[in-house]
């Protein structure tokens, strides 16, 4: 996409904006933009991991496997990575608004589906839907936000989005909780019926508000002044302007994308784990009752969210990328292979659990930042996508592996391990490879 150039005057002044009047542009921007996508973000993520609280029961009424369950949480995956790249491409054609609420109610609508899964097979065919109707939407944002910020306050922006990973371990496993106390044997339903149902309408309906309430572009956004667009178009401009961060579709398929999908997919796995096995590793724990459940596996999320708000903000402030997301994905390591170690110990074993989820959370905002320092336009929706859909395989390989181990091994530990090492794949990937600052 080629950015219009402008300088950092107002339309009507040749006056070039300050650093106060810039700094005040954005705090609006971030206000009126983040909370939003942070709120559609929380419900995606909901949508797509409640299958772990549902897990507590589902299994139980419907005679599953932990590697049948492996294998459809994992099956998301699959159709989120078929459908990413050209979701994001045609993003870039028709604009954030129309695509993001086209994903949002689709995925929504296919939660709520899932009411209706008897068998293995239903399982994975919804699961498969919902990965395929959501593919677009991460990457879909990080694009979308790269209007709107330049890449010197994209990993502060980026861990505030991404604060929805965390928020929404905070606040959906005690809701799923109370869902699943509240509706046992209500209207012939299983409460995990329940689950997918009361959590998958807010969804169908935010859909609708994305057409009423987000702007395409800078250029459309009439909450902000014609200064303050000239601001953000000129702040944008720079990267496009920058011959180091120019790029072509071509390059939304070389080495480095390449290699960023593969440090991505190490840190998904670990995010994978957090998401879809929490409340199996609570249980396991010795922890009993929904909602209890619910209550303790939002520990862990609570630090990871203050740890990945810190992470992208220091980044920014230093300008350092590189050994952020080292440090933060050995930190995922330790905690992983610690929790594994301690499952007989439950207070030790949630303590490391919350180590693993500060640095497998604080990675991500950080890492984001990397491949935005040499894509724009273009080729950023399509490499931006393409990291993301191969990375987001790990979201199959993690829980599949983990449920598969857990049945050969009769424990979860094995599983943890094996992920532990994905992790310490990511710290090693990025100290011989990437030299990317900013």
């Amino acid at each position: 996409m080629s950015t219009p150039s402008f300088s950092s005057t107002s339309v009507h002044s040749s006056t070039p904006a300050s650093q106060s009047e810039i700094d005040a542009t954005y705090r609006k921007v971030t206000i009126r933009l983040i909370p939003f996508l942070v709120f559609l973000f929380i419900l995606a993520w909901i949508d797509r991991v409640n299958i772990g609280f549902a897990k507590l029961q589902m299994l139980q009424d419907l005679h599953f496997s932990e590697a049948v369950y492996g294998l459809g949480a994992g099956i998301f995956f699959i159709g989120y990575f078929l459908f990413e790249v050209p979701s994001n491409l045609l993003l870039e054609k028709i604009g954030a608004r129309a695509t993001l609420a086209r994903i949002t109610i689709l995925w929504g609508l296919t939660s709520m589906a899932m009411i209706f899964v008897h068998s293995a097979t239903s399982f994975y065919i919804l699961r498969f839907l919902l990965g395929a109707f959501e593919a677009g939407f991460f990457p879909g944002v990080v694009l979308y936000l790269t209007y709107w910020f330049p890449s010197g306050r994209r990993a502060r922006i980026n861990g505030l989005f991404m604060t929805s990973f965390a928020i929404a371990g905070i606040i959906g496993n005690p809701i799923a909780g109370l869902i699943m106390k509240a509706t046992a044997d209500l209207g012939g339903l299983a409460n995990w019926e329940w689950l997918f149902l009361f959590e998958g309408l807010p969804s169908v309906i935010a859909g609708f508000v994305v057409l009423a309430y987000l702007p395409k572009k800078p250029d459309d956004a009439k909450w902000l002044t014609e200064s303050e667009r000239a601001i953000v178009q000129s702040e944008t401009a720079k990267d496009a302007a920058d011959p180091a961060k120019r790029s072509a579709l071509k390059d939304a398929f070389n080495a480095r994308v390449w290699l960023c999908a593969a440090i991505y997919f190490c840190l998904v796995a670990g995010n994978a784990t957090i998401a879809f096995w929490t409340p199996s590793i609570i249980k396991a724990l010795g922890v009993q009752g929904n909602l209890t459940i619910g209550l303790v596996a939002a520990i862990p999320f609570i630090a990871g969210t203050i740890a990945m708000v810190w992470a992208g903000a220091h980044s920014d402030r230093t300008g350092e990328r590189r050994l952020h997301c080292v440090v933060a994905s050995i930190v995922a390591t330790a905690g992983l292979i610690g929790t594994g170690y301690l499952l007989d110990q439950p207070h030790l074993a949630l303590i490391a659990l919350t180590v693993a989820a500060i640095g497998i959370l604080a990675a991500f905002p950080v890492f984001w930042a990397l491949p935005s320092a040499f894509l724009t336009g273009t080729a950023a929706a399509g490499g931006i996508a393409l990291i993301n859909s191969i990375g987001n395989l790990a979201g199959f390989v993690a829980p599949y592996t983990i449920g598969w181990l857990k049945d050969t091994t009769g424990k979860l530990s094995a599983g943890l391990y094996f992920v532990g090492v994905l992790e310490l794949g990511a710290a090693v990937l990025i100290l011989a490879f990437i030299r990317v600052k900013r």
